[in-house]
């Protein structure tokens, strides 16, 4: 499994969430999920890391870290701009931040930690079409989209169904809540007061 993905191989993997397509982070592999989920080549993926330092380039501003350090591992996305333009498009967007997150599954999180470094991850679906909650379901997603030997699934049983991460964009000069997911607005405001919340497409 990992010299495949590290081959540049692509995977289907278990999250806390929902079941995600993701791959190393290579121009290939971006390449290769966009394909996959014909998806708006202007959305980017977000990364899982194993840790804070694995994405140390980005810009990581005092509330992010904090953040970072109450809910990591966990269902929080934080935002950060990537004002050296290291990472590529597919990743980068358009305003030159990337989404990251911590998985708190023990699988992705073990797979992410051997690899050394961050991994792509979009939902295990065609765009438009409900994510998978089982390996099976994610295969037959890969399949119908045209996918072959180059992908393959790691089977980390069924998950329960659960609301999508919190997306947090960290990348201005105050927080702001972009979506509400498994971690709600209130228990985000026990750490930041004073995020906030006029971009939360999920109030």
């Amino acid at each position: 499994m990992l010299e495949h993905v590290s081959a540049g191989g692509l995977l289907a993997y278990p999250t806390e969430t929902v079941y995600g397509f993701g791959g190393v982070l290579t121009r290939s592999v971006i390449k290769g999920l966009v394909a996959l989920k014909r998806r708006d080549r202007a959305k980017p993926m977000l990364l899982l890391v194993p840790d804070r330092e694995a994405v140390s380039d980005l810009t990581w501003t005092p509330e992010a870290i904090e953040l970072a350090e109450v809910f990591w591992p966990g269902s929080v996305t934080l935002v950060l701009s990537d004002p050296g333009a290291r990472y590529p498009d597919g990743v980068r967007g358009p305003a030159g931040n990337v989404a990251i997150r911590v998985s708190p599954h023990l699988l992705v999180r073990e797979l992410v930690r051997r690899l050394g470094g961050p991994i792509l991850s979009t939902s295990a679906n065609r765009s438009g079409e409900p994510p998978a909650l089982d390996a099976q379901s994610a295969l037959g997603a890969a399949v119908a989209a045209g996918a072959g030997e180059e992908l393959w699934v790691l089977d980390g049983g069924d998950l329960d169904p659960s609301r999508p991460s919190t997306i947090i964009d960290c990348s201005g000069p105050v927080p702001v809540v972009l979506r509400q997911g498994a971690v709600p607005l209130g228990q985000v405001r026990c750490v930041l007061p004073g995020i906030r919340a006029d971009g939360m497409d999920n109030p």
